[in-house]
């Protein structure tokens, strides 16, 4: 696979305040001259769909946030396969203060735009701005947390719990990101293509299809297209996923 260079945004700048993963980010926590310190090290960078952002083991001069769109954290074996380990969603970090080069290839699942911050200074702002710290430590934590309970749903849960598992993963950070309820009936675009979610969830893509097709027709979910999904009873989705009312690993 050939590398492809990151293509700069080109759209008017987003002051931190107006922006609409403020409340998520890493700078959720901070005041107002904390954010004007964020101001003078970050920038935009804006993806297409299939572009790496980084391939794993080369060198990051930045770290930052998904601001929108998907993206895939995959890991190539020797003998060139290649499992699809994490999703990036809206208000996800990429890269790791402290390491020097990336653990995984980042790819753009969707267009993506992220906000960067070049990685010496925000590493230097970490040390000084306690609330990013404070709020990089919570995401990773609560990354860690999804992290072992993937592992549940990929070593124990049935074919159908794990494609249920996975819509309500995507609609329950949509509404979040919207500050949105998800209770009840949500309606949300699935960014990813069944091909893309069959190498994710370790099946394959003709039971990702058969799945889908049975929940739909069991009423769980409504599909317009190929991914406009409306969820008539969110409680419902859950107990097909067999989590509990309370979410259970969804953040």
């Amino acid at each position: 696979m050939s590398k492809t260079a990151a293509t700069p945004v080109k759209f008017t700048h987003i002051q931190c305040g107006d922006c609409p993963i403020r409340h998520r980010a890493v700078c959720a926590r901070c005041d107002d001259s904390e954010l004007a310190s964020l101001e003078e090290t970050k920038y935009y960078r804006s993806f297409e769909a299939g572009q790496t952002i980084v391939w794993s083991g080369d060198r990051m001069d930045f770290v930052g946030s998904v601001v929108t769109g998907i993206a895939t954290l995959t890991q190539t074996m020797e003998d060139g396969r290649r499992q699809m380990v994490g999703l990036l969603l809206p208000s996800d970090f990429v890269g790791r203060p402290g390491r020097d080069t990336a653990a995984y290839d980042v790819v753009a699942t969707t267009d993506l735009v992220m906000c960067c911050f070049r990685k010496k200074p925000f590493e230097e702002m970490m040390l000084t701005t306690p609330h990013v710290g404070q709020r990089l430590l919570e995401m990773t934590l609560d990354e860690l947390d999804a992290a072992r309970e993937w592992m549940l749903l990929l070593g124990r849960k049935t074919a159908r719990e794990k494609i249920a598992s996975l819509i309500a993963i995507i609609a329950r950070r949509d509404a979040s990101l919207k500050m949105a309820d998800s209770g009840g009936s949500v309606v949300v675009d699935l960014p990813l293509t069944r091909e893309a979610m069959s190498e994710y969830l370790g099946l394959t893509l003709e039971t990702v299809s058969r799945q889908i097709s049975a929940l739909r027709k069991d009423g769980i979910i409504v599909i317009e297209g190929k991914r406009h999904i409306t969820i008539p009873d969110f409680e419902r989705l859950l107990e097909e996923a067999g989590d509990d009312s309370d979410g259970g690993f969804l953040v």
